[in-house]
Formats: C-alpha cells, sequence, structure tokens
C-alpha cells in the first residue's frame, strides 16, 4: 500500500459553466477514508450522460465538475478497512497496481433496512450518489474520470479481467452495463428475440451483449440504412428494421419480438409502432435518458397484449461483475475511437455531433493527465 499522505487536491479537465470549454485545473476530491480506493487514470470514456451534465441539460450542474464515469485506472492506494469490507466482499481481492473500473455510480447508503441495497440493486438507493455531481454523506462533491486521478468508495470499484484491453473495458462501465442489466433482468437468451432500437453508444453494445447472452434473434432498428452493414455484417445482428424507410414496418414485423431495449429518445419516437413489435406478454425497456418527454401512451397499446413498459437504469455492482466476467468470456468489445484526454473539448464536440462510431475513449498519456497550456 501506498504510505505517502493523500493528496488534497487532483487535477483535471473542469466544467465551471454550461457554455465554456473544460479548463485543465486543479480541484478537491473526497478525503480519503479506510474504505476509499485511489487510483491513476489511464482511460476514460465519454458518455452521454457526460454531454447532458456539462450542459446543465437534466437540470442545474453543481459546478465545478467533472465528468467521466467509465473509468479504466491502476489501484494506487487501499483504504484499511478494504480488505475486510462488510459490504463488498469482492473487494478483498483487489491489490495496488490492479487494473480496475468505475462506473456511474460511487456511493449509496448500503445500509440493511435500505430495500434496495439489501436486494443488491444499489443503483435504485434513494441515497445513491453519481460518480461525479453528487456528494458523499460527508457532503464532499463527487468528482469524476476526465482527471490524473480518482478517489472513491471500493465498494464500486471492480476488477478488469485481464481478457479485456483498458480502453475496450471503459465503456462497459456505464454504456455496457447499462444494456446488460435489463437484457440479464427480462431473460434475454436462448428461445428470444431481441430488438435493440438505436444503433449507436448504447444501441451497438446492446446487440453485442443480446448476442453473447445467447439470444435466438437480434434485430436492430434505426430510422435508416445507413448502420445496417454495421448492425448486421460487423455486430451480428441477424435482421435489421429500418423505421424511416420500410413502408409499413410496424405491421410486417408485428408480434415479432419478446425483449425491446429502447436507446433513442425524445418527443417524436413512434412508440406505438414499437409496441406492435411485441409479442404477447413482451417487454419495452427504456434506457436512453431524454432531456424532454416521451410521447403519449395509448392504453389499448398495452391491454391487447398485455405487454410491459418499463425503464432500467445503470445497474447493480453485481449486473457489473457479471457482465464484465461475460464480457471477458465472450469477447465482448465496444467498437472505440481513442483520443488524448487533452483533446476532451473536441471530442466532446463530436460526441454531441454524432460523430462516434461508436464510443470515444480518453487516453491519459502515461497515465497523467497532459494539459496543452
Amino acid at each position: 500500500m501506498t504510505t505517502s499522505p493523500p493528496a488534497k487536491t487532483f487535477t483535471g479537465w473542469v466544467a465551471h459553466d454550461a457554455t465554456n470549454p473544460l479548463t485543465y485545473t486543479s480541484f478537491t476530491p473526497k478525503p480519503f477514508t479506510p474504505t476509499d480506493i485511489e487510483i491513476r487514470v489511464t482511460h476514460c470514456g465519454i458518455c452521454g450522460t457526460d454531454v447532458h451534465t456539462l450542459r446543465s441539460g437534466w437540470g442545474p450542474t453543481n459546478y465545478p465538475c467533472v465528468v467521466g464515469h467509465e473509468i479504466i485506472g491502476i489501484v494506487e492506494r487501499i483504504g484499511t478497512e478494504v480488505p475486510t469490507l462488510r459490504t463488498s466482499p469482492a473487494s478483498a481481492s483487489i491489490r495496488v497496481g490492479d487494473q480496475v473500473g468505475i462506473g456511474a455510480q460511487s456511493g449509496a447508503c448500503l445500509r440493511p433496512e435500505c430495500e434496495a441495497c439489501a436486494d443488491g440493486e444499489e443503483s435504485y438507493c434513494t441515497r445513491m450518489t453519481g460518480t461525479y455531481n453528487g456528494r458523499y454523506p460527508d457532503k464532499s462533491k463527487s468528482y469524476g474520470g476526465f482527471a490524473a486521478r480518482w478517489r472513491g468508495p471500493a465498494h464500486f470499484v471492480f476488477k478488469i479481467p485481464d481478457a479485456l484491453p483498458s480502453a475496450e473495458a471503459a465503456p462497459l462501465l456505464c454504456g455496457g452495463v447499462t444494456v446488460f442489466a435489463p437484457l440479464r433482468k427480462y431473460g434475454a437468451g436462448p428461445g428470444k428475440t431481441v430488438g435493440i432500437i438505436g444503433i449507436g453508444g448504447l444501441g451497438h453494445l446492446g446487440v453485442l451483449f443480446a448476442k453473447a447472452l445467447g439470444a435466438e434473434r437480434v434485430v436492430a432498428i434505426s430510422r435508416s440504412s445507413s448502420k445496417k452493414a454495421d448492425a448486421v455484417e460487423g455486430l451480428g445482428a441477424d435482421a435489421f428494421i429500418a423505421t424511416g424507410e420500410e413502408e409499413g414496418w410496424a405491421k410486417t414485423h408485428s408480434r415479432s419480438i419478446d425483449i425491446l431495449l429502447s436507446t433513442v429518445s425524445g418527443p417524436g419516437m413512434p412508440l406505438g409502432q414499437y409496441l406492435r413489435l411485441l409479442k404477447r406478454d413482451g417487454v419495452f425497456v427504456q434506457v436512453g435518458a431524454p432531456e424532454d418527454a416521451l410521447p403519449p401512451l395509448m392504453a389499448f397499446s398495452l391491454i391487447q397484449k398485455s405487454v410491459k413498459v418499463t425503464g432500467s437504469n445503470i445497474g447493480s455492482p453485481e449486473d457489473i461483475r457479471q457482465m464484465l466476467a461475460l464480457a471477458a468470456e465472450k469477447r465482448v468489445l465496444p467498437w472505440i475511437q481513442k483520443r488524448p484526454m487533452e483533446d476532451v473539448n473536441a471530442a466532446l464536440k463530436d460526441m454531441h455531433d454524432g460523430k462516434a462510431r461508436y464510443r470515444y475513449v480518453l487516453e491519459n498519456k502515461d497515465g497523467e493527465a497532459q494539459a496543452k497550456l
């Protein structure tokens, strides 16, 4: 274990408001506690949540803010209580020098009387702390991975299997588990047909994980056929529906899908037509998170086939562990484009403009954030 005193400040790419570029400067992380782990950040994926948060799209952001919650790094410091942490026996195996990851959550109450935490569903805890733009119980702010280092509770730190390359592992920590968790929960596997709406950062991972889970048939759904070759030839989808080009697509493919995972959002999405695709007792799961409302829903869309419309959050720690194991076993590797950490502002703009194919991953040169000042 590291014996030098914990640093009082870290350096990283800090947002000070909703409109100006990030600046490379210092910030004050949470105090290091006996149940914390500190890492040197080597990679961090860019997630859509980062863009929403930076521009205060989902509500006022608590600036200054350091985003990034698809974090990969090397363990440099382990709290004295981590090896015997009651809430997370898996933490006992983490050692200094290990490659680990952190996703979108880095805090929960973990109390036995909390229904969500007691059920192993920490992401639904009412006292959840996001990896950034949140506060820990001591009122210190949470800061993310667009930085040289990260520090936080060991309960939400995960060993990365050796079979997963660092850069490709990063998007799994949020994007990957966001699609894996509902696919696992609703039984994607042999005998099931899974539809993935939207072939982008989340959607391409949805196709990969539906295939890895053994779904009998995976259908990629997009507005145009521009991504058909990627979906079918590259990702392994069995069929493709271009909703903006195929006339009568909802009727043609009616009652053909068991699980429909929606990674898109917005008031103009054809929700009623999507529900026509479901079989009796099928389930529609919304994981794309819009800044505005979803379209209205007609009651008969639910009543006629006893379908379920639901949503899913980021996934629990157990979901993340199972996802990483499956990804390592089946070689589920996101399609990524690597960008230097100092290129973060340009990468965020490209992400907002929809240029990623399909995830950007920021790399710290020599494991340290490098600024072009």
